[in-house]
């Protein structure tokens, strides 16, 4: 009972939601995007002109572009402070040690439910507040479904994005039909390749139950429980460590994905979409798609931690964050995918390019939505992550 509880309420309910959210939705919005272009910038209360003290808010690095925080200061008066950090451990841990206190907005994964639910740091959103009727509606159905309890939802879709191949274009190619999380461990990519360690080994993962070396029902069997998860995670682990002298780095955040293939000799990687888009609009030889596999996906939402204190600005933080022209800044800028409805109508047109070859032909269908992360199944993974690291 208590294992499918967890597969109806997080990742199965996210793969039924997003299979809602494809090409069309993104690069073409929804009908209503013109409804809302028609009512100006920002529909803004008088509460936020008049709000004093700083906004606070602890995020996923790049996720607010200069460019945006000066579009919120400017239109709401209200200053923003935003501080970055590189993962999801980072973000808890943080949380944890100030006891959920110093910052007014946070941004945890949607995959994380089950680590945040117990330490009672989050407080739910007034959803009377929020604009759902802005937000792209596959996205809101995944977070409310995943985040609520005690009868309130405590996350928000921020924007959605990956993490698949990326590549020197000037140093090798591969067209979609044959990419591969197995051309990483090609010979000739010895000693040239960067991944984040826990996210690289899932790939790992998935490229042996694609060719059939390690079944695991697309690495799905590997979250039933503990003892399956120890069984093919065992088995990657023995590839991944066998195949360490063919990493030129691990990565841990957004820009080091970035200086590895500009500066440290890395022609080939798993990475994020943002990064890699940026140095490809960038007109770097710097490529990004999705492999045959599957790219992994995530979104990345808002929260309330419980000792947010300048709660008019918040809300109004989202006034401006869901508005199309937003969106279109936040994709134009940072590579990752927005949620705001019409977003697409003010993306340029690099990047539509940029995100129509990194999902060529069928790509879209086989996105690999992260399944909720259990606390045992985070502290197994981290052992043999551990492992390689170490190897």
């Amino acid at each position: 009972m208590q294992d499918k509880t967890k597969r109806d309420s997080s990742g199965a309910r996210t793969l039924r939601a997003a299979r809602d959210f494809n090409r069309r939705s993104v690069l073409k919005g929804a009908a209503a995007a013109g409804t809302l272009a028609a009512l100006g910038p920002y529909l803004l209360t008088e509460e936020a002109k008049a709000a004093s003290g700083e906004l606070k808010v602890l995020i996923w690095t790049g996720y607010i572009p200069q460019s945006v925080r000066d579009k919120f200061e400017a239109d709401t008066g209200v200053s923003i402070k935003v501080t970055n950090f590189g993962s999801n451990e980072e973000l808890i841990n943080k949380m944890k040690a100030t006891k959920g206190r110093g910052f007014d907005i946070i941004s945890p994964t949607l995959d994380r439910t089950p680590q945040w639910q117990p330490l009672g740091l989050l407080q739910g959103w007034d959803m009377n507040r929020v604009p759902v009727d802005k937000v792209e509606g596959a996205m809101m159905k995944a977070s409310t479904e995943a985040w609520t309890w005690d009868g309130k939802n405590h996350h928000l879709p921020y924007v959605w994005g990956t993490e698949a191949m990326s590549w020197r274009t000037d140093k090798w190619s591969r067209e979609y039909k044959d990419l591969s999380y197995g051309d990483l461990w090609l010979p000739e990519m010895k000693g040239k390749v960067q991944g984040r360690p826990h996210s690289m080994m899932a790939g790992i993962g998935l490229y042996l139950d694609r060719v059939g070396k390690l079944p695991s029902n697309r690495m799905l069997d590997a979250y039933k429980d503990e003892d399956n998860m120890r069984r093919i995670w065992g088995e990657i682990t023995k590839f991944a460590v066998e195949h360490k002298p063919w990493i030129k780095q691990f990565w841990n955040d957004h820009n080091s994905q970035k200086s590895g293939y500009m500066q440290n000799g890395v022609v080939i990687g798993q990475t994020w979409d943002g990064p890699a888009m940026e140095l490809k609009k960038e007109g770097k030889p710097v490529t990004y798609m999705a492999p045959q596999e599957g790219a992994f996906t995530w979104l990345d939402g808002l929260a309330i931690p419980i000792g947010a204190r300048n709660m008019d600005a918040i809300y109004e933080f989202l006034k401006v964050m869901f508005v199309p022209e937003v969106g279109g800044m936040l994709g134009n800028e940072t590579g990752y995918n927005p949620v705001a409805i019409g977003s697409s109508d003010h993306l340029n047109a690099a990047s539509k390019q940029a995100f129509q070859e990194a999902y060529p032909a069928d790509a879209l269908d086989r996105l690999w939505w992260w399944p909720a992360t259990p606390v045992w199944y985070a502290a197994a993974r981290a052992e043999f992550r551990d492992k390689f690291v170490a190897a």
